[in-house]
């Protein structure tokens, strides 16, 4: 699945995909609630109100640079909170080769935040120790989001992520620490969007008059655009994050730019009385 915005393509790489088991991270977005939204079925909920979302990478490709935006669950890794999510041997890397991008035509790895399900493609296990998967990329990481991971990762969860997915990344002289409103290339600038963890960044593509827009997780699921006020589990600031939601929508609402989410597939963004809609053929 691909999408151009002027001269930059993006390409989404799926490492899993899910129907419902969703509560765990969105409680408030019961079967009942997803039905009263109609408009996102069939792409983004099943007719039930069963959520649909993934976790996948996405391939940016600009006249200069090729890069993975966000890194998925990685495999071979232990300590996760979600029983599915350790031990995993999947063929993630031979899906990117086999879709044109083989590790080593990595020049840049981004990582819009540093959450478990964002980073495990970062490292890969080599005769006993996680080495960088792209091997010829710089790694960028968000200043703030790095230095915080860095000193306040205190759960057992987050110490394993942070140890086999960013500090060898570190180690081995790989890692740009970045402003959250810095520009990467002439098409790419990102934009701060605390919230969802403290350091948390979206990705601005410009070129050629047109414009996308990769959230993250300001949003796990287009129905948070509806109701801004349900924050994730995983937000480490919910009230912040309910206001970042509602200033980036308001943002780019009822504009042309493409808009990519962390965990849900293109769209644009309509306004809706006091919030929003996702809107696939807008």
């Amino acid at each position: 699945m691909h999408w151009n915005v002027g001269k930059v393509k993006i390409t989404k790489i799926v490492e899993m995909e899910t129907v419902g088991s969703t509560r765990f991270i969105l409680p408030l977005a019961t079967n009942e609630e997803i039905r009263k939204l109609p408009w996102l079925i069939p792409h983004y909920a099943t007719e039930e109100g069963r959520l649909k979302m993934s976790i996948h990478s996405l391939v940016v490709e600009t006249p200069t640079r090729r890069i993975v935006v966000d890194t998925g669950l990685g495999n071979d890794k232990e300590g996760r909170n979600v029983p599915t999510w350790n031990n995993r041997t999947t063929p993630f890397l031979e899906t990117m080769t086999a879709a044109g991008f083989p590790p080593d035509s990595i020049d840049t790895v981004l990582c819009t935040h540093l959450h478990v399900d964002h980073v495990g493609w970062n490292t890969k296990l080599s005769g006993g120790k996680w080495v960088p998967t792209f091997a010829s990329a710089r790694y960028v990481f968000g200043k703030t989001e790095y230095q915080h991971w860095r000193d306040h990762s205190d759960e057992p969860d987050k110490v394993a992520v942070f140890n086999d997915s960013v500090k060898p990344i570190v180690d081995a002289g790989k890692a740009e620490l970045i402003a959250s409103d810095a520009r990467l290339c002439e098409e790419i600038t990102l934009i701060p969007t605390p919230g969802h963890s403290p350091g948390h960044m979206s990705i601005l593509i410009e070129s050629d008059g047109e414009a996308g827009l990769l959230t993250g997780d300001v949003a796990h699921h287009p129905c948070q655009m509806a109701h801004l006020d349900w924050s994730s589990t995983a937000d480490s600031d919910p009230a912040q994050s309910a206001e970042t939601r509602r200033e980036l929508f308001s943002r780019f609402a009822d504009t042309p730019t493409l808009v990519i989410g962390g965990h849900f597939s293109a769209a644009r963004i309509r306004r809706d009385g006091d919030a929003f809609k996702f809107i696939v053929h807008a």
